[in-house]
Parts: C-alpha cells; sequence; structure tokens
C-alpha cells in the first residue's frame, strides 16, 4: 500500500471513471483554492459528449471526456496517478480492473458507489493487494489529503463548504470514519477545535470495505506528519478487535480518540440493522460497547458521546493555528465557450495571440486551417497544401448545381447573401460532399485492413458510387492533370498508407471501367490524412473525429463559396435578368 508521505511529492493528475459533476466541481475547486496551477482531473470517462465545462475558480476549464481509458494517449495513461470511481454498482468491478490494466502509474483509487457486490469488493482488495495501490471504497466520499488532494466529496461539495472547513493547510490529526457524513462531521471538529487534518478517510460502511480500518490505522502509523487519530466506528463486524490487536503489540502507537456508534442497539430486543451493510451486532462481541471496552483496554481514548471528542482535542491543542483562507467569487456559467477566438483585456484574440499578432505571422492558407484546426499550425507541408487546395477548388464553372443557383438567385434580384446560400444548400452528398465520404472510407478501409476488393465488394453488395472514385470526362488514357499536380504531396513519412490505400482501389475499379479512377476529391481526401497523421500527429481516432464533424468539407465550401459569390458579382454586373426555361428545355410526360 502505498504511504502518505508519497503521495504529497506527487504532481497528482486524476481521471474520473463517470461523470458526476457536483464531485468533479468540488475536487476543481479545492485545487483552485489550495493555488495548483492546474486542474488535477485531466479527462473524464463517459458517453455522450466529448468533453464539460467546470469552473476553475470564476473563470471556465474544459475537462476531455472519452468512451474509454484506452482512447486517453499513452502519455496521459503515464500522468495518471488517481482514479475516483463514481460509475454504478455494477460496472465497479470491470472499470476499477480495466483501470489497474490500463494506468501503469495509478496510485489511489477511491469507488463511490454503494451496493457493490461483495465478492467484487473482495476480488478488488485482493488484486490491489499485490500492487502499490491504496483502493478506497465502497460506498467511500473518498480521501482528503489537505494542500494536495481531494479524491471525492469528502470535505464538501460546495466551495463554500470548503472554505470554511480550514483544510488547505495541513495539520496533525488524521481522521478515519466508516460514515461518509460523519467524516465531514470530524473534519470540522478537528478544525474547530484549534488543530489541522493531516489526512481524512472515509472508509464506506459495506460490509467488506477495500481498506480496512486496521489499514487505514498503519496508513496512519506510517505517516510521519500524523501525530494523533480520531475514528469514527459503529457496532458490527470485528475491525475493531483487530485495531486493539495491533495496539497491543505496539504495531499501532500514536494516540487514538474514538466513537463507537450503536450503543443505541442494546435497548432492542432483536438486533437492529442500522444505515450501513455492516451496522448489525448478532453477537455481544459485535456490539458498540464491546469494542468500546477492548479498545480502551488497548489504551484508546473512548468517548462516550460523540461531543467529546472536541473536548478532548481542545486540551491537545498547544498554539493557536494559523489557518489559510481562500475564497471564490461570484461565477455564472457562459453560455458559448470558444477555442478560437474572443476578447481578453478589451483587445481581440485569435489561436492564443492577439488578433494582429496571429494576422501578421499568417497567410491565408495557414490562418484557414489553424482556425479550422483549432491551433496554430507550423507545417510547411500542411500549408502548402491547404492552399494548394483551396485555389483548386474555387470554381468549377456555371454548370454545377451550387453555381447555377447562385446565378439562378443572383437573377432573380436577391441579394449577396441570399445568392450564396442558394449556392452552398445544394452541397450534399452528390455535390460537394465526396471528400468527407471518401476520407471516411480511405481512414476506415486502414485502420480496419479491409482489403481492396473486399472494400469494393462491401460497396457493390450495398449499391451506389463509391466517393472519390469515377469521373465523367477524365479516364486512364486521358488522366486528370489535377491529380499529377496533387500526387507532388505525395511522400509522407507514414508512407503515404492512405493514398497507397485509395490507390489500391482505383487499382482494381479501373479494370471494370477505365473512368473509375481516383478523382480529385478521393485525391485530396487521402493527401490529407497523410499529412494531418504524419505531419501533425493526429492519431486514426482524432482523424475519424474530423471526419465526424465534416471537416474535409470544408475545404469544399470555403473555396467554392469564392467562386459562387464571382458568379453572383459576374452576374449582377452584366444583369442579364430574370433566369427562365424555356418550354424547349422541359419536356412534359404525361
Amino acid at each position: 500500500m502505498i504511504e502518505l508521505t508519497d503521495l504529497r511529492t506527487m504532481d497528482m493528475k486524476v481521471v474520473s471513471l463517470g461523470s458526476h459533476p457536483g464531485i468533479i466541481q468540488a475536487m476543481l475547486d479545492y485545487d483552485f483554492l489550495i493555488k495548483k496551477q492546474q486542474p488535477s482531473v485531466i479527462a473524464i470517462i463517459a458517453s455522450g459528449r466529448k468533453s464539460e465545462r467546470y469552473f476553475w475558480g470564476e473563470s471556465e476549464v474544459i475537462i476531455p471526456v472519452v468512451s474509454r481509458l484506452e482512447q486517453l494517449s499513452s502519455a496521459q495513461r503515464e500522468k495518471i496517478t488517481a482514479v475516483i470511481n463514481v460509475q454504478s454498482a455494477r460496472r465497479v468491478l470491470s472499470s476499477t480492473k480495466q483501470a489497474l490494466e490500463c494506468l501503469p502509474n495509478v496510485k489511489i483509487i477511491t469507488v463511490f458507489a454503494e451496493q457493490t457486490p461483495e465478492t467484487h469488493s473482495l476480488e478488488l482488495a485482493h488484486i490491489t493487494s499485490k500492487r502499490d495501490v491504496l483502493l478506497i471504497g465502497p460506498s467511500s466520499v473518498g480521501l482528503l489529503v489537505p494542500g494536495y488532494l481531494k479524491l471525492g466529496a469528502i470535505g464538501g461539495t460546495q466551495h463554500k463548504q470548503l472554505s470554511a472547513a480550514g483544510i488547505f493547510d495541513a495539520g496533525d490529526t488524521a481522521v478515519v470514519s466508516t460514515s461518509g457524513g460523519i467524516v465531514n462531521e470530524l473534519i470540522h471538529t478537528v478544525t474547530r477545535s484549534g488543530l489541522g487534518v493531516s489526512f481524512a478517510l472515509a472508509i464506506g460502511g459495506d460490509r467488506f470495505p477495500m481498506v480496512t480500518p486496521a489499514e487505514a490505522m498503519l496508513l496512519a502509523e506510517h505517516d510521519s506528519q500524523t501525530e494523533r487519530v480520531v475514528f469514527f466506528g459503529e457496532l458490527g463486524g470485528s475491525d475493531e478487535y483487530e485495531i486493539a490487536k495491533l495496539r497491543e503489540e505496539r504495531v499501532l502507537t500514536k494516540e487514538l480518540i474514538v466513537y463507537i456508534a450503536g450503543t443505541v442497539a442494546e435497548l432492542f430486543e432483536t438486533p437492529p440493522q442500522f444505515g450501513h451493510a455492516k451496522a448489525l451486532a448478532e453477537t455481544y462481541d459485535e456490539s458498540a460497547a464491546a469494542k468500546k471496552i477492548a479498545l480502551s483496554k488497548s489504551g484508546a481514548v473512548v468517548c462516550e458521546e460523540f461531543a467529546n471528542i472536541a473536548t478532548v482535542l481542545r486540551e491537545r491543542v498547544q498554539h493557536e493555528r494559523v489557518v489559510t483562507t481562500a475564497t471564490i467569487g461570484e461565477r455564472q456559467k457562459s453560455i458559448i465557450t470558444s477555442h478560437l477566438s474572443g476578447d481578453k483585456n478589451d483587445d481581440v484574440y485569435l489561436l492564443g495571440r492577439e488578433l494582429l499578432q496571429t494576422v501578421e505571422s499568417n497567410g491565408v492558407a495557414s490562418l484557414v486551417l489553424s482556425m479550422l484546426l483549432g491551433f496554430q499550425v507550423e507545417s510547411k507541408r500542411a500549408i502548402d497544401f491547404t492552399d494548394y487546395v483551396l485555389r483548386l477548388l474555387v470554381d468549377h464553372g456555371p454548370y454545377v448545381s451550387g453555381a447555377l443557383n447562385t446565378i439562378v438567385t443572383a437573377r432573380a434580384g436577391k441579394d449577396m447573401v441570399s445568392s450564396l446560400a442558394a449556392g452552398l444548400l445544394t452541397v450534399g452528398p452528390r455535390f460537394g460532399g465526396a471528400i468527407n465520404a471518401a476520407a471516411d472510407n480511405w481512414l476506415r478501409g486502414v485502420v480496419f485492413e479491409t482489403p481492396a476488393h473486399q472494400f469494393i465488394e462491401d460497396f457493390s453488395l450495398k449499391g451506389g458510387i463509391i466517393p472519390g472514385i469515377g469521373h465523367k470526362k477524365y479516364r486512364l488514357d486521358l488522366p486528370d492533370p489535377r491529380i499529377q499536380a496533387l500526387m507532388q504531396f505525395g511522400g509522407n513519412k507514414n508512407n503515404d498508407r492512405y493514398l497507397y490505400y485509395a490507390r489500391s482501389i482505383e487499382a482494381i475499379t479501373t479494370t471494370k471501367k477505365n473512368n473509375l479512377i481516383l478523382n480529385v476529391d478521393g485525391m485530396i481526401a487521402a493527401v490529407m490524412l497523410d499529412i494531418l497523421e504524419s505531419e501533425l500527429g493526429y492519431t486514426p481516432e482524432q482523424l475519424q473525429e474530423l471526419v465526424d464533424i465534416e471537416f474535409f468539407n470544408a475545404f469544399f465550401v470555403l473555396s467554392r463559396s469564392i467562386g459562387f459569390t464571382a458568379h453572383y458579382l459576374d452576374q449582377r454586373r452584366h444583369d442579364e435578368g430574370l433566369f427562365r426555361l424555356s418550354d424547349k428545355d422541359v419536356r412534359y410526360l404525361e
């Protein structure tokens, strides 16, 4: 089991298994109030969204959300030293085991869920007993190491509660409790008595806790900062006898101040079951009275009433303790968050820098690519390719649906925005949307290692054309010059694996028909995938995310918007009047 001295020397990084906004926010508030530079929680494992917003003081931070631990980068997994598991009881075993397998440097895990199957708790306790990991729970509100770590709801879930508790500075009194509610009462009792908390641990009230009260006492015994322990126990079970035995054997030597709840049970004819699974005394030895006697004989200070704990603690105060205070002002969640731009100190910022700095250090292509990706791109290869694509796609004549719609709308006397919108509204699967669809196909084919012939067979079974393949004019014996021009951007560090895959598809489709060549859309998609992967370090998962948000189609939309606008201006300059088809242009079929 890890020792607290080790925890105090670590830069604790936490992952939350499941999302519990109240607990996570309280942990971030504690981080901020003890003046950490960054939040300790670096990721949330949940489904349904890609990120969650939380307050960092009075401002806001984004915590990334992924559905599986494996989706975190190896660097992130290496950093994580603590886990809070707030998933349901039925998932505790599988998710905790997965965390132990995926996170090589994890040192502490706390399990929040109640009613975790006892066999699951025992299995997890057995697994972690062989590793240098402190596993707390189930039904635990967590661990508090003042000035260093708050893992769970322990200490409070509101920043005002944290400020009032006096838990920003480490003290010399440990708090251990089987009750999550009482652990907070004890923390306040210690600090209001004039002492400070060295650490506080909520064991949880289940019959088989993953860390036992005796193990928690050993944690305190080995902690050089702890001089005494305040312990809240209950009737039921035999944990207190193990503590008494260790004290008698002088394994536990530090002062122990104890309150055992449940004396009232002796007034009932049959043993009552209290709120916790373990809180049931079926024999005299499990009663609160018997435990008090055993602990008293071992030299512990046993309090007959809960309020007596404060009296005992005040007697231990040797000097007035200086308590650090910190507060968080009023705060309100923003309606919109932007990673791209905004005002800062009355100046406009773009991509993390003052607007003019960003503009002056970027050309059009680098600014476009940086804005689309959400960060400043420095790769010359990526920027040059973007520049070429934007120029290449700007206009392919007035024949296509987007340009035609723009022209018709302009000739109807509508304004520029309306005409441009009319053209853009035609962009879709049959016009302009093939770049993104092709990127999706090449990416999936490479990632899943689908043979080219199987890929084509799957498409044939579904019917329809393959996005990125085929051209009305160009064919094998009349190659598209634009394809040759785009090929100059090949030769990437990943061996052009996406371009190679697209070409392997083309090698088969052209045997069926010589115009089923890799077209401009397919080529742009393949080369862009290769550049993003080799030049900017994108993983297949990150590339798939770009596909999902239609990143690849953005190049067509942006570039062709210039062409549509030009067609609008061209029509308004010449003003040929309302567009109307003649009778010869329409054939009526009865």
